[in-house]
């Protein structure tokens, strides 16, 4: 089973087309597609709706997607081709204790692409890709944390990467990376689909990238 898991700085740079983009590219791995959202207080992790509740089995909950009508992210990944949709949802900094059943719930997929970045704390992936917008600011905490742990940037081309504009964000981490510049729609290049193949097709080069992180 071979793990791809796809970040980004913020909310709204294309995470999610990216990664339906790569499952309707790479229909032949049989995706299991996993989405996390870690919520912020006063939302429930039960149904990502507003609450009070502080109860302990609000923590997080996972739930597997079956329409594939809908408009949610995970029915995106049904739609593009994924074998099975999931989406994990946890209150802030409470991920590890939704990690041992999503690890049940995966075991047996031949390939699983998940979006996140804060899984990395408990996944060592084949391969973690990020999207970097220049046109949005903010710049999460979890993606600055594992900057140095992307094998590939994707780009979106209306700036380059040395000239981004995130006040104290060093990019040094990603320096000679591979850079793969996209303006939407399309999210995923030809490039970018080769890229992501040859690193699951190539275990001994996935080996070396685990060694040196």
């Amino acid at each position: 089973m071979a793990i791809v898991v796809i970040g980004g700085h913020s909310r709204s740079v294309g995470k999610t087309s990216v990664v339906a983009g790569l499952i309707a590219a790479l229909p032949e791995y049989d995706w299991t597609a996993v989405k996390i959202t870690q919520y912020g207080h006063g939302v429930c992790s039960a149904n990502g709706a507003p609450c009070d509740c502080a109860t302990a089995d609000h923590t997080w909950a996972i739930s597997e997607e079956k329409d594939r009508g809908g408009e949610s992210d995970t029915s995106r990944f049904l739609v593009a081709g994924a074998v099975r949709a999931l989406w994990l949802r946890t209150e802030q900094g409470r991920l590890a204790e939704a990690m041992p059943t999503l690890r049940r719930r995966i075991e047996l997929s031949r390939n699983v692409i998940v979006e996140s970045n804060s899984v990395l704390k408990f996944l060592r992936p084949d391969l973690y890709v990020t999207v970097l917008d220049p046109g949005t600011e903010d710049f999460k905490k979890s993606a600055q944390e594992f900057l140095d742990r992307a094998r590939a940037v994707i780009l979106h081309d209306h700036a380059n990467v040395g000239g981004a504009p995130w006040q104290g964000i060093s990019l040094k981490p990603v320096l000679g990376r591979p850079v793969f510049r996209i303006a939407p729609p399309p999210y995923v290049t030809a490039e970018i689909v080769e890229f992501v193949r040859q690193r699951i097709e190539s275990p001994a080069e996935n080996q070396e990238l685990r060694t040196e992180n």
